[in-house]
């Protein structure tokens, strides 16, 4: 298996991504490693970790980088020999089985869907991110792939989530709720009132209908979708709101139970990192017909070895097949 990481991408770069991407080879048996960017940086970061197995890992140098604020469409025609643009080239000339970024989210998605062909029967890739719940697991697609989403995307969307969240987290036939301004049917857009219309009479997925921003994390469905402009907003929101909420109930125990803080401290630890977007690594780019994952722009070493842990798996577990096979149900 072959695994290829942009190791210019990410507010990180490249110490975090070049230290997780190591951590992520250790772990995984036979597999082998493309780091894709500066040459000398990547050398002078390996260089930190003595031990690596060098054998299992290429460089691919670059030399040119997408920064974080640029145009994707614009960085993606004058920058080719980017980070970015190398890694989906080599993805959509099979030389690599998966492909990760930490780096410009817009950039990596539009260079993936121009370059890598996408599933047979798919409009536009979405991708898909996992929010921890005190339920479990709740995907979200589209969370910035597509913020002009017609409700065919939509419908998709639904589809593609809800097999991800079936194959890859084991969730059970998943529930699939849209996302909109009530629950009733005759509540929202034109789109998504057409989305409701499609999923409503689509038996490949189980859909339990509208739901709205406060159903999210009640255990009421496991897959949501939307398009990308609300389902950015909603990661976003989500992640500020979990960290401002941590750091109040940290602050609280310290200013009123200071005798009890250290014995709160390690559960307070355990809470958060079971709802650090760290643990899932990344999110997949469903849609194309390939592996990439697309990582936090702020993601550290455990965050990319967990994306490569991730990435492996999907390559292992078919999940491609699986979602042209279920769009084809679909359909």
């Amino acid at each position: 298996m072959r695994i290829a990481i942009d190791a210019m991408g990410g507010d990180h770069a490249p110490a975090e991504i070049v230290r997780g991407a190591l951590e992520g080879l250790a772990a995984l048996n036979g597999s082998e490693l493309v780091l894709i960017g500066d040459e000398a940086a990547i050398r002078a970061e390996m260089a930190k970790h003595p031990g690596v197995d060098s054998s299992r890992i290429r460089i691919e140098p670059t030399t040119q980088v997408i920064g974080m604020d640029e145009s994707p469409v614009e960085a993606i025609r004058k920058k080719k020999n980017s980070s970015i643009v190398r890694m989906a080239t080599m993805a959509a000339a099979h030389e690599v089985d998966a492909v990760i970024s930490a780096g410009n989210t817009g950039a990596c998605a539009a260079a993936c869907q121009l370059k890598i062909r996408p599933l047979k029967g798919v409009h536009r890739p979405g991708i898909a991110v996992v929010i921890p719940s005190f339920y479990g697991p709740l995907v979200v697609c589209d969370v910035g792939a597509n913020i002009a989403a017609k409700a065919k995307h939509l419908h998709q969307y639904a589809v593609m989530a809800s097999l991800y969240a079936e194959i890859v987290l084991g969730v059970k036939s998943p529930r699939v709720g849209l996302l909109s301004v009530g629950e009733e049917d005759v509540k929202g857009t034109s789109v998504v009132k057409k989305t409701h219309e499609l999923l409503r009479h689509d038996t490949t997925v189980r859909f339990v209908g509208n739901v709205e921003g406060r159903d999210l994390f009640r255990g009421t469905v496991d897959v949501v979708v939307c398009d990308g402009f609300v389902g950015n907003i909603v990661l976003k929101l989500t992640e500020g709101l979990a960290e401002g909420l941590f750091k109040t109930i940290s602050a609280e125990i310290y200013r009123e139970l200071p005798h009890l803080a250290h014995e709160f401290e390690p559960v307070i630890q355990k809470v958060w990192t079971n709802h650090d977007y760290s643990e899932y690594g990344g999110a997949p780019l469903l849609g194309v017909d390939g592996i990439c994952i697309i990582c936090h722009g702020s993601s550290n070493h455990r965050a990319i070895r967990n994306a490569v842990r991730v990435a492996s798996y999907f390559v292992e577990r078919r999940l491609n097949a699986a979602m042209a096979e279920g769009l084809a149900k679909g359909h």
